[in-house]
């Protein structure tokens, strides 16, 4: 690599503290040039829809989650209201909880919060409280439920031991409707009912207009509520009350996350695109897998703070970018696959792989540049802990470098609120920008809702199988003529009796070969 060609294809933006270095993905000189009237439509389709177009065309609806940080750029004066006046609402919710103005039902000032959501509702909040929380410090400690997992749930509860009457419950889900989420606020009431507490005087419901949820929230007389939009996505909501309910809560700044993703999104708007990091990144994406998903991408934050952002990306990349058709119902079968962990950490994990094994990747490493809130001691003479982790990501950088293997590296001044919320608003305009250069829907996520049907139609043969055994109580039953008796698949059959039988709902009688194991209620 070579310094001409890392000046030439470098973004630095001083104002923002930001900078994207794409030297690395070795694209010919007339890549850039060939791409511009793609990546020009895709301007115009992102002007668009921040002015109100119908840009999920599946389900009829608008993408707003520009307006959230840019409420007057809001294509309704009621859509820009509605915006403020939840961040209002949001602001004097956690003030009153910190002053201790809202207690709990014994009356004790809220201390701990759980967040009780899954996918969208959950990886934001989570990434943020990780990125940005100050133990020891923070006004409250955060927690969550974010699967339907009893003993991941029995997990955090043993955590809150003796602290249920200083917690504070966030439930959040658009619909009300979304299982894993409904499972975990039902687990979270039983425990406060266990505990002889009132739940709906420490519960708060982050929902859909006239959703399930609202309805309980609204018959129980839960303690507030907060709205969510059709317009914002799971995957883009972590500026929606979604996320900063839970981080106002615990005491972080969400104007300066705002304020963040607003100066990157007025940057990102730029048509000049050597000056518009996002259209940047989304370039090197295609360049890099072809336009049809052919390589992997590898997020490798050289921050521990930053553990969880490639668990945030894998949804907002793949849950946006995977896609089976394209807008006009071709088949397409787009993508792209992101893991990661951080670094030095995965020099010692696959990097080995990244470097000598197959190469389907292209890594992205994030690069913090102070390193802690003070000083570092030296850990050898001049040289401190900070220095030896530049080292480790330069290193790598230089020794994947060496193999052919690509990369671009995002590099921050600082992890502040303000940081993250620029990188967070950074990745869902790449994401909407690539999505137009290769032809689909960002915007919708049909594979999830047949995965949730699919679920659907397990629990209701589940119901049909112990039916059907206690039906005739004290007749072993094998998992083919429990089927047969059900109406249902066989091997579903077994393992949805192997379930029953571990957690004592059925009685197993082992045999062998193991198919022939029976089971009775």
């Amino acid at each position: 690599m070579s310094w001409n060609r890392f000046t030439q294809y470098s973004y630095h933006n001083a104002s923002l503290g930001f900078a994207l270095d794409y030297s690395r993905i070795p694209f010919p000189d007339g890549f850039l040039a060939e791409k511009e009237p793609a990546i020009q439509q895709a301007y115009a389709a992102m002007a668009a829809l921040e002015k109100g177009a119908i840009a999920n065309p599946d389900e009829n609806r608008m993408v707003g989650h520009y307006w959230l940080r840019a409420s007057k750029l809001a294509p309704t004066a009621e859509l820009t209201k509605a915006v403020d006046d939840c961040l209002a609402q949001i602001k004097a919710f956690a003030a009153d909880v910190h002053a201790g103005k809202l207690l709990g039902s014994t009356g004790k000032k809220f201390t701990q919060l759980l967040v009780v959501g899954i996918g969208g509702s959950a990886l934001g909040p989570q990434l943020v409280n990780h990125a940005l929380g100050r133990p020891g410090a923070d006004k409250m400690a955060v927690s969550f439920f974010d699967n339907t997992d009893p003993d991941g749930i029995d997990y955090v509860l043993a955590q809150l031991a003796g602290k249920l009457p200083e917690t504070l419950v966030v439930v959040i889900s658009k619909s009300g409707g979304t299982v894993e989420t409904r499972n975990g606020q039902l687990e979270a009431a039983a425990a406060f009912k266990a505990a002889g507490l009132d739940f709906a005087k420490h519960f708060v419901a982050v929902t859909g207009e006239g959703s399930k949820l609202e309805q309980t929230a609204i018959a129980q007389g839960w303690l507030a509520r907060f709205p969510m939009w059709d317009w914002v996505g799971g995957r883009t909501s972590e500026l929606s009350a979604v996320g900063l309910l839970p981080a106002a809560l615990q005491g972080l700044d969400i104007d300066a996350m705002l304020a963040g993703a607003a100066a990157m999104d007025v940057v990102t708007r730029s048509t000049a695109t050597k000056e518009n990091p996002a259209a940047l990144l989304a370039l090197m994406w295609h360049y890099e897998t072809a336009g049809k998903g052919l390589k992997d991408m590898v997020i490798l934050p050289y921050k521990d703070r930053l553990l969880l952002f490639s668990r945030y990306l894998q949804q907002l990349v793949m849950e946006s970018l995977g896609k089976e058709f394209d807008l006009q119902g071709k088949v397409v079968n787009q993508g792209i696959a992101v893991y990661g962990n951080k670094g030095s950490t995965d020099q010692h994990a696959y990097v080995q792989q990244l470097r000598e094994g197959v190469n389907n990747f292209f890594v992205t490493f994030i690069e913090v540049l102070k390193d802690r809130a003070g000083a570092s001691m030296a850990v050898e003479p001049g040289i401190t802990t900070g220095d030896y982790l530049l080292g480790f990501y330069l290193g790598t950088r230089d020794a994947l470098s060496e193999k052919d293997r690509h990369s671009v590296t995002v590099t921050v001044n600082e992890l502040n609120a303000r940081t993250l919320g620029l990188m967070i608003a950074l990745y869902e305009r790449a994401v909407g920008f690539y999505a137009t250069l290769v032809g689909i829907n960002a915007y919708h996520q049909p594979g999830v809702e047949a995965g949730k049907k699919a679920a659907t139609g397990v629990i209701a043969l589940q119901q049909k199988l112990v039916a059907a055994l206690q039906a005739a109580p004290g007749k072993q039953f094998t998992a083919e003529t429990a089927a047969q008796a059900a109406g249902g698949d066989a091997e579903l059959a077994y393992k949805i009796l192997e379930h029953l039988a571990a957690n004592g709902a059925l009685k197993k009688q082992s045999a062998t070969p193991w198919f022939a194991s029976t089971y009775s209620a």
